[in-house]
């Protein structure tokens, strides 16, 4: 008897040593895919990262600031509506302003008043605040820096699908701007179309008029114009009723 307890509770030890290694079988299992997974997570992230650089490594920039960087300010840029310009007169606080470009085109200056800027560029705004400022000093030196670009855009209005204010990226043509607008509704009145420019130097608006059949059907490709910053593109309803001027 004492012989077959002896046998059982050796065969007990070695039943209890299996599931001891198999627990731990199962244990290390466990853990080489836990860290397998984490591996696997890591990995990910790094190729997230990698595919929001650009090639050199360098992390790319925001929508935004990529909007913004492709709108790089040259020297032959043309100052248009709503632009902020940052003024400085040398060794002159009291006249070194950060302006907004007047929806008229103008600017305003302590001492000189109004002053024509767009349709000008940085320099030729810089040169036209300095000769008037030479009635009240001499030599001033003034410089002008485009702070803010905020008039690359055109209107389009009246007879559109989709009427509104459209950003410019790159030259543009009346078609591609009907295009923009999604196209003509039905009772639009293709052929009076009509383009306001702002003129050069305080000028008056510019109205320039366009046929859509004539670009489109005739041999009227110089009515598709290049716009520039600022324009407005009305499209008017066959149904308007033109009272003639008296």
């Amino acid at each position: 008897m004492n012989t077959k307890g002896a046998a059982g509770q050796s065969r007990s030890r070695v039943n209890r040593k299996g599931l001891t290694k198999q627990e731990g079988v199962t244990t290390l299992m466990a853990a080489w895919y836990l860290g397998l997974s984490l591996l696997i997570w890591l990995w990910s992230g790094s190729a997230l990262a990698e595919s929001k650089s650009i090639p050199n490594g360098t992390p790319a920039l925001p929508e935004s600031s990529q909007e913004k960087s492709s709108l790089t300010v040259t020297a032959d840029y043309i100052i248009g509506p709503e632009d902020v310009l940052d003024i400085t007169v040398w060794k002159n606080a009291d006249l070194s302003k950060t302006v907004q470009v007047r929806p008229d085109g103008r600017i305003s200056l302590p001492l000189i008043g109004d002053v024509p800027a767009v349709s000008r560029t940085s320099a030729q705004l810089t040169d036209e605040i300095a000769r008037r400022l030479k009635a009240y000093m001499e030599n001033p030196t003034v410089s002008i820096v485009v702070k803010e670009v905020n008039s690359y855009s055109i209107y389009v209005l009246g007879e559109v699908t989709k009427p509104g204010k459209y950003p410019l990226k790159s030259k543009t043509t009346l078609l591609q701007a009907i295009t923009l607008a999604s196209g003509f509704t039905p009772v639009a009145s293709r052929n009076k179309i009509v383009v306001f420019r702002f003129g050069k130097d305080g000028e008056p608006l510019t109205k320039i008029k366009a046929s859509y059949d004539d670009i489109v059907l005739r041999d009227g490709t110089n009515q598709n114009i290049e716009l520039k910053p600022g324009d407005t593109i009305v499209v008017p309803s066959e149904t308007m009723v033109v009272i003639p001027a008296r």
